[in-house]
């Protein structure tokens, strides 16, 4: 019986993600401006790029080290790459970027929202690439549950990311919108998603140490440096 779900889809998608999140970017930074010049910010866009990337990819072979060994050799090979780690990796990249030139203003706002659309976008192709993909969630009566190819429902947690995720653009659209504090909008992107990816790994079957996934354990990680962030701003104030 023929399936829509297949791995080709994956890198359609992904390619996809990476196009509507940089369009949507664009919009939004000639639409409300930019206090960064074009020099600065497309530093900071490579610095997040390049951090995001070795993050991934650093992330994802620690998942992968629980069911098949961790292979250092691996590191720029395709494919066994993480949200999460890409994330934590280009978010650290530019702050690191930022301490070295000397730059004190918070950078990320305009990114919160075009990176809500890329990822949604992109875990589409997560859906479609179905059972290869490894993102699907635990088995489950539940209506909407999903056979991708092997007679199991599943939860399918890759649509459940991309609803949260529409909904986050959304309030964080809004958020754009009015005064607030700079880099808060940002901030709040980056614990949301954190905070998302934690609860519903718990619905992912990935091998667990102590309690928690990898990438859970990543994400407690990114919530505790945000939070002492915040401390740290509140404390400056």
């Amino acid at each position: 019986m023929a399936t829509i779900f297949h791995p080709e889809w994956h890198p359609l998608f992904e390619a996809l993600g990476y196009v509507s999140g940089y369009l949507v970017y664009r919009w939004m930074r000639q639409r409300g401006g930019d206090a960064l010049n074009d020099e600065l910010r497309w530093s900071v866009i490579a610095a997040a790029a390049v951090g995001a990337l070795v993050g991934a990819r650093l992330l994802g072979l620690l998942e992968q080290a629980p069911k098949v060994g961790l292979h250092w050799s691996e590191l720029l090979q395709p494919g066994g790459k993480t949200i999460v780690g890409g994330l934590l990796g280009g978010w650290l990249a530019v702050e690191l970027l930022k301490l070295v030139v000397g730059v004190r203003s918070r950078t990320g706002d305009l990114f919160a929202v075009p990176l809500c659309v890329g990822i949604a976008v992109g875990r589409v192709g997560c859906f479609f690439a179905g059972l290869a993909d490894d993102t699907y969630g635990t088995a489950t009566k539940l209506p909407w549950g999903v056979d991708f190819g092997d007679g199991v429902r599943r939860h399918p947690t890759q649509l459940y990311e991309c609803v949260f995720l529409m909904i986050l653009a959304w309030v964080l659209w809004r958020w754009m919108e009015r005064p607030h504090g700079e880099g808060v909008v940002f901030r709040g992107f980056l614990a949301a998603y954190l905070g998302w990816r934690l609860l519903v790994d718990f619905i992912k079957p990935q091998p667990v140490v102590h309690g928690l996934n990898v990438i859970q354990w990543a994400c407690v990680v990114g919530l505790f440096a945000l939070g002492l962030g915040e401390l740290k701003e509140r404390r400056n104030a």
